[in-house]
């Protein structure tokens, strides 16, 4: 199953502004000028550019994990998407999701739309094309200062990419546009494999080179853990020969893979009949399609088990009405109804009194399941049990003296990494 939430929903999501503004920001004074910025005034604080060869080959958990590898040597790391093209609305600004996530989960000072000056909504390349010469000199001065805002006294900068090098082309801010004007080295990230993320590899470092950018190496992500020692070893060797250092190999952890009930039900365009408050973030390890009798689904009434079935399968339904009953505990960790059917009320008024969530839809059984594994998968901030997942698959597989000596000779001195 791949990982990663759909967030392609018509308008942007809403969210309470407290639940992501600092509680105590930093005191910082823009400096009371007309000057158009064409770059940042902050020289001094270490940039680190995320970028990747593909979308969803893990730019968010990288940086995620970067940024708390760097977190526990030094409380002086910034984070900033300078261009999003998934967001959220927030006091009528529109802000990335992975600034949210980031905000979220390390409490940072900078405020939010610092971290996500840009955003890509449906119409913004034609509005650009429009004006592009007074679009993107507004663009640029808006990046710069929000970079300011966000590198302002951290030692370090985590900035995320919106993919390969050269995405955000047409608008003229491209990956490697980017992590030109801000004085970032970069970091590519691929997918498992040797010939080719190699491939694309070498693709992204000639936009990167090409733009005056330097890569100060690759990691690759998603590799099948029995395969993790012949690909170090393979792409190390293919990424000497280009001059790029491999930072080490990611194996693929299949809890993060697994989507929560609360995905699911936004990625079937489900709505809620039992249990949202405490079944939304229940992980779903197996998908099960209901089409057998009910006495051999007894054996599929497991927690991380959802059954996708019909709402008139009614005695599928009190099959789980009955397990929990019997153990005392919840023994499912969803159902899925599907066709828009619904079980007769008096079923309805049994299943309010169960721990089990219920989710209801329109499609087919087949369809519904097809999409579930199908998900793509995006680490949320509620995604509790991942977080340290991430975390410790960073500072167990990717050698960071490599970034600290990326930064030696601008700084003269060894970074606290």
């Amino acid at each position: 199953m791949r990982m990663s939430q759909k967030s392609t929903k018509p308008g942007p999501a809403m969210l309470n502004p407290a639940d992501i503004m600092p509680t105590e920001p930093k005191l910082f004074t823009e400096p009371d000028d007309t000057e158009i910025l064409k770059a940042p005034r902050n020289k001094t604080t270490k940039r680190i550019f995320i970028a990747a060869t593909r979308m969803n080959d893990g730019k968010t958990t990288t940086s995620l994990a970067l940024f708390a590898a760097l977190r526990s040597m030094t409380d002086k790391v910034g984070f900033i998407k300078p261009v999003g093209q998934r967001f959220v609305e927030v006091e009528g600004n529109k802000v990335d999701e992975d600034s949210v996530l980031l905000n979220r989960i390390f409490n940072l000072s900078t405020p939010i739309q610092a971290m996500s000056p840009i955003a890509v909504h449906s119409s913004f390349t034609r509005e650009f094309l429009d004006h592009p010469d007074q679009t993107h000199e507004a663009l640029i001065d808006k990046m710069c200062r929000a970079f300011d805002r966000a590198a302002f006294e951290n030692e370090y900068i985590i900035i995320e990419g919106t993919g390969h090098a050269g995405v955000g082309s047409v608008f003229n801010l491209s990956n490697a546009d980017v992590a030109k004007r801000l004085d970032s080295k970069v970091i590519i990230v691929a997918r498992g494999g040797i010939g080719r993320p190699i491939d694309e590899i070498a693709l992204n470092q000639a936009l990167f080179e090409k733009a005056g950018v330097e890569v100060i190496g690759a990691i690759i992500n998603k590799v099948e853990p029995e395969r993790l020692e012949m690909v170090d070893t393979y792409c190390r060797a293919a990424l000497e020969r280009m001059g790029i250092s491999l930072l080490g190999c990611i194996p693929i952890e299949q809890k993060l893979t697994r989507p929560n009930l609360n995905q699911i039900a936004l990625e079937v365009d489900g709505h809620w009949l039992n249990g949202r408050s405490s079944g939304s973030t229940e992980r779903i390890d197996k998908v099960i399609i209901g089409a057998m009798a009910a006495k051999d689904i007894v054996d599929y009434l497991l927690p991380g088990t959802l059954i996708v079935t019909p709402g008139d399968r009614e005695d599928i339904i009190l099959a789980a009405i009955a397990a929990e009953g019997i153990a005392g505990t919840r023994v499912l960790s969803g159902l899925v109804l599907t066709r828009n059917v619904l079980p007769h009320p008096k079923l309805m008024a049994m299943i309010a009194k169960t721990r089990i969530p219920v989710v209801t839809c329109s499609d087919e059984s087949f369809e519904v399941a097809t999409r579930i594994h199908n998900m793509t998968v995006k680490t949320l901030a509620t995604d509790s049990d991942k977080i340290p997942i991430i975390k410790d698959l960073i500072t167990k597989n990717i050698d960071l003296d490599v970034i600290r000596d990326a930064f030696e000779e601008r700084s003269g001195l060894a970074s606290n990494i």
